[in-house]
């Protein structure tokens, strides 16, 4: 069920320490916002030098009230921040929310401290949010306690960042978005995101959950979080730079930056991500009024060409498809619109609006009952007949349309309330894109929870959010399995080993350390072989392989040629694999610090690095999922067969990825492992090099 935070956000009355009458201080703008709901609960305020603070008598420390109190906020100078605490703690307080700052942000010392401070309050069963930040609001229980109002809606919002919480406000303003809650994340000494996200999930009044998070903690927590939340989760996150990938030992860990592990997270947690505040604002309108599309199909309609042009290129762009309209489709709209319309789709009347604003909403509506139509996108002039009446400057009123003017605008807002109808009766998305976008009659689709923006890759952009993920119905974020017991041998061989076990296939192989073994070997199966130095980081990039040696002298000549070059303390000599109609694959897992395992698999062999075709979601991968991420790779072509090539065994490849990554994910201590090239066939895998590196 997760943590009771009800006191943090629902308590039965609040104490401000560190109240001022000095509008400079924080003090100050949390004490007045506290006070904007003086009789949904009892709000003290404290000042240690007394006096009053607002017009209202403060109490000179907490014991002073008399009485116990549910909530503290604290927003007091760093030194007396541990002693308010304690005062807080000893009147009864379950919530603390710590303002002060000089904590874990300061270094080791300040860290200490927080630590010692979040003890203390969990041993008394309360809860604390902060320290170092902005304070929390909940509009469903009037609580008001950061510096700014929040407009009341259904969007709980969960920052690090006080100015970009600000800025989302203003930028949701428009659409008529609001917030349930708003609570700035601070430090998360006590209060995590992940606990706050499960308590969102929980909260009613809450239709979605916003977050902006630069520390994730424990980013594997906070996407299990997010995909059992039963709720839109939207992130807006900073710094997934590519340095973590700068000391990795193998070709997965090079590959994998930070940005590649929070994309797969959101991925497999469904939780979409987003790189801008105006980008978040989109996402937010598009999956406000809880409406998706089961599927890609979209069908675009405007009044005139361009628009409908720009529209469709942008769809597709969005990973979206709009496809031509069937037969039955095209002669219903010619029973709707006049000659010059076109009605394969793009849809265009051909200013028919003009004449009948009615055939806005008629065309909308026979689009949404189309079978063959997941979701509708109205791009273009629509709003403009309204926007000139209602004093918005809409090129009606400078056209000359005057008489008609009128007339169009009323017509146009009744077929925005004709549009209204028709979305409430399908659960598919429309989304409108208009040059008028606060036009009245744009005004009234938006009252209704049509989403409309002023620029088509917007709109497009909310189309996608609202299209359901290609991975519905998988596991999200399957659990990480039980330790296993710890790798001891993590030389070629012990590596291989291991993976056998799992159920990873191999050629046959032996390790040798000189020419008596390697003669042996040689008798253990037939060739042609392969010969391989150890303990090579790249051991094709030093000449540390020799492939299709196709006998013993072969072999034997080989071997001296490469030790008198190397002198490897070891080798490997393997039967060569059959390379017919196969295609190289990597596959491997690198735990992150946060998330924990992510797997990654694209195109392998040699051209790893080079070509940079590869994929990645939080470990352990399930076969499906698998293939999914396997047929959504840029060369996957190659798979299905090309140019006379036979298609390669995609579910045997998918049944080595499950068995690796849910291996990784077992073993703690592997910090890198992978198998490079997986040789995929017609006829099923074999894995042919594996490299693992322990932390």
């Amino acid at each position: 069920m997760g943590r009771d935070l009800s006191a943090l956000f629902d308590p039965k009355s609040v104490a401000v320490v560190g109240a001022s009458d000095d509008p400079a201080k924080y003090g100050h703008a949390v004490a007045a916002q506290a006070l904007r709901a003086p009789d949904r609960r009892p709000v003290h305020l404290v000042n240690r030098r007394g006096g009053t603070v607002l017009g209202r008598t403060t109490a000179t420390s907490l014991a002073g009230i008399g009485e116990p109190v549910e909530l503290v906020v604290i927003s007091v100078p760093g030194p007396g921040f541990e002693a308010a605490v304690d005062d807080a703690l000893a009147c009864g307080a379950r919530a603390i929310v710590g303002i002060t700052a000089g904590f874990a942000e300061t270094g080791p010392l300040g860290l200490a401290r927080q630590q010692a401070i979040a003890d203390r309050v969990r041993a008394a069963g309360a809860v604390l949010v902060g320290p170092n930040c902005l304070g929390i609001a909940d509009n469903t229980t009037e609580l008001y306690l950061a510096s700014d109002r929040f407009a009341p809606g259904g969007i709980a919002l969960l920052s690090q960042s006080g100015n970009l919480a600000l800025e989302l406000q203003l930028r949701c303003a428009p659409h008529g978005l609001g917030f349930s809650r708003f609570v700035s994340l601070g430090n998360q000494a006590d209060v995590t995101l992940v606990d706050l996200i499960e308590d969102a999930a929980r909260h009613d009044a809450t239709r979605a959950i916003a977050v902006y998070a630069e520390d994730f903690g424990d980013g594997r927590a906070f996407a299990e979080a997010a995909a059992a939340a039963g709720k839109p989760v939207v992130l807006l996150t900073a710094g997934r730079g590519t340095a973590s990938a700068r000391s990795a030992q193998s070709h997965t860990g090079a590959l994998t930056t930070s940005a590649d592990v929070v994309a797969a997270a959101c991925r497999d947690a469904g939780v979409e991500l987003v790189a801008t505040p105006h980008e978040m604002t989109v996402v937010l309108a598009a999956l406000n009024g809880g409406r998706s599309a089961t599927g890609h199909r979209t069908a675009v309609c405007t009044d005139g060409g361009g628009h409908g042009a720009i529209a469709a290129d942008a769809a597709e762009a969005a990973g979206l498809a709009v496809p031509e309209l069937g037969t039955a489709a095209q002669q219903q709209l010619r029973t709707l619109l006049w000659e010059q319309s076109a009605v394969r789709n793009p849809v265009d009347l051909a200013g028919m609006g003009e004449q009948n604003p009615h055939s806005y909403g008629d065309t909308v509506g026979a689009l949404l009952a189309l079978d063959e139509v997941d979701s509708v996108v109205l791009t273009g002039y629509f709003g403009g007949y309204s926007a000139a009446t209602g004093g918005l400057g809409g090129p009606a009123a400078e056209s000359g349309t005057a008489g008609g003017g009128s007339a169009l605008a009323a017509g146009e807002l009744e077929t925005a309330h004709q549009m209204a109808v028709h979305a409430t009766r399908t659960a598919k998305p429309l989304v409108v894109q208009s040059m008028f976008p606060d036009a009245p009659s744009c005004r009234t689709l938006v009252e209704a929870g049509i989403p409309v923006f002023a620029s088509t890759e917007d709109a497009a952009r909310a189309l996608a959010a609202m299209t359901t993920a290609e991975t519905a119905g998988l596991p999200g974020v399957r659990p990480l399995p039980p330790a296993a017991a710890p790798l001891r041998d993590p030389g070629y061989h012990g590596v291989r080993t291991l993976l056998s076990d799992a159920g990873v296939p191999f050629p046959e192989a032996r390790e040798i350390t000189g020419e008596a073994q390697l003669l042996a070997a040689a008798d253990a199966f037939e060739g042609p072989y392969v010969l391989k130095a150890l303990h090579l980081l790249h051991k094709s990039d030093a000449g540390g392989v020799a492939l299709g040696l196709p006998d013993r002298a072969a072999l034997v000549t080989a071997f001296r040629e490469m030790h008198a070059r190397l002198g490897a303390a070891s080798y490997s000599v393997e039967a060569m694999a059959d390379l017919t109609d196969g295609v190289e694959l990597i596959v491997g897992v690198n735990r992150d610090p946060r998330f924990g395992p992510v797997a990654m698999v694209g195109l392998g062999g040699v051209l790893t690095e080079a070509l940079h075709d590869v994929a990645f979601a939080l470990a352990p991968v399930p076969a499906a999922r698998a293939e999914q991420l396997l047929t959504g790779l840029r060369t996957a072509a190659l798979l299905k067969g090309v140019r006379g090539r036979p298609a390669v065994d995609l579910a045997a490849a998918a049944a080595v990825i499950e068995r690796l990554t849910t291996l990784a994910a077992a073993h703690p201590e592997i910090t890198e492992i992978e198998v490079n090239p997986l040789l995929v066939r017609p006829d099923g895998a074999l894995a042919l090099d594996a490299r693992a590196v322990l932390a």
